[in-house]
C-alpha cells in the first residue's frame, strides 16, 4: 500500500538554527531522560528507511526553526528532494505582518499550508482577534492550518476553529492524549467535540513519541480508534512525526503498529488514512 507522510521534519543543522533542540538535553516532560535530537536528520536518511515501508512521498512539516530562518527553511525543503511533495511552512499569525508573509508562502509552488507551534506559547496567543482574522485569510490563498496543541488546550483550539469556519484545520498528533498516564478523559470528550467541526481533519501522528519508551500496540490502539471513530475515515491522515518518533520507536515500528490497528478495515479505508485523504486535504 502506498503511504504519504504528512508530517516529516528534516533537520539541517548546517543551514538553520533550531533553538528548541540546540540544548544539551531536550526536555520532554512525557519521557524520563529523553535523548537529545540535536543533530541533523536529512532527507536521504529518512527515505532509506521510509521507502522500504511503502512511503512514496512526504510533506515537510516546519521544525520550529529560529524565526529568521522560517522562510529560508521552506524554500530549501521544496527543492531538497523530488519525493518531498510539498511543505507546511512555519508562521506567526499573531503578527501584523502575517498576511504579507502568507502571500509569499502561497506564491511558492509546493507550499500547502502553515503551522504555528502553540503548546510552547501562552494560551492567549491563539485567542486574539488578530490571530483569527489572519487565519481567515488562508482560504483565499489555498492554504491549510495545522493545529498543534496539547490536550488541555483543545478547548482553546475549538474556539479558534469556530472563529475560522472556512479554514481547513488539521489537528496534529491525535490532539496529544496522555497515553503514558493512561488518561482518556477529558481528551476523549474534547476530541468528540472537535470532530463536530466539519472543517477539522485529524492527523494520526506523534502519538508514539508521547507514549513512553515501553509503549505497546494495545496502549495506543484505544486512542487511535477513538480518533477514527470520531472523525470518520474521510477525515483522518497519517504522519510519521519523524524524527521525533525515534525518541521511543523506529519509523518501522510506528508504521507496523498502525497497520496492525487498522488491519481489519477494508483496504479502501486504509488507503484513505495512509494517502488518499492527504492528497485531497492538502490539495496535492
Amino acid at each position: 500500500m502506498e503511504l504519504l507522510d504528512t508530517h516529516l521534519h528534516l533537520v539541517y543543522k548546517d543551514r538553520f538554527s533550531y533553538p528548541w533542540i540546540e540544548v544539551e538535553d531536550v526536555d520532554y516532560p512525557w519521557l524520563d531522560g529523553a535523548p537529545s535530537l540535536n543533530r541533523s536528520f536529512k532527507v536521504d536518511e529518512y527515505f532509506d528507511e521510509a521507502a522500504v515501508l511503502g512511503v512514496v512521498s512526504a510533506l515537510h512539516m516546519e521544525v520550529d526553526v529560529a524565526e529568521s530562518d522560517m522562510e529560508a527553511e521552506t524554500r530549501f525543503v521544496l527543492d531538497v528532494d523530488p519525493r518531498i511533495c510539498g511543505a507546511i511552512a512555519a508562521c506567526r499569525p499573531e503578527s501584523a505582518g502575517f498576511r504579507a508573509y502568507a502571500e509569499r508562502m502561497a506564491a511558492l509552488k509546493g507550499v500547502r499550508g502553515v503551522r504555528r507551534i502553540l503548546h510552547t506559547e501562552p494560551d492567549e496567543t491563539s485567542q486574539t482577534k488578530l490571530y483569527a482574522d489572519n487565519l481567515n485569510h488562508l482560504p483565499a490563498l489555498g492554504l491549510t492550518y495545522d493545529l498543534c496543541m496539547q490536550a488541555h488546550q483543545l478547548p482553546l483550539g475549538r474556539k479558534l476553529v469556530d472563529r475560522c469556519p472556512d479554514v481547513q484545520f488539521i489537528l496534529d498528533h491525535c490532539g496529544w492524549p496522555d497515553v503514558t498516564g493512561g488518561r482518556f478523559d477529558p481528551w476523549r470528550a474534547e476530541i468528540s467535540e472537535m470532530a463536530k467541526r466539519p472543517n477539522v481533519v485529524a492527523k494520526v501522528s506523534g502519538i508514539v513519541a508521547y507514549s513512553g519508551r515501553a509503549w505497546s500496540v494495545s496502549d495506543i490502539k484505544p486512542y487511535i480508534e477513538h480518533i477514527i471513530e470520531s472523525f470518520g475515515w474521510d477525515r483522518v491522515v497519517w504522519g510519521s512525526d519523524h524524527p521525533v518518533c525515534t525518541l521511543t520507536s523506529s519509523l518501522a515500528q510506528w508504521v507496523t503498529a498502525l497497520k496492525m490497528i487498522v488491519a481489519g478495515e477494508p483496504v479502501e479505508n486504509q488507503s484513505k488514512l495512509f494517502s488518499r485523504n492527504a492528497r485531497r486535504v492538502y490539495g496535492l
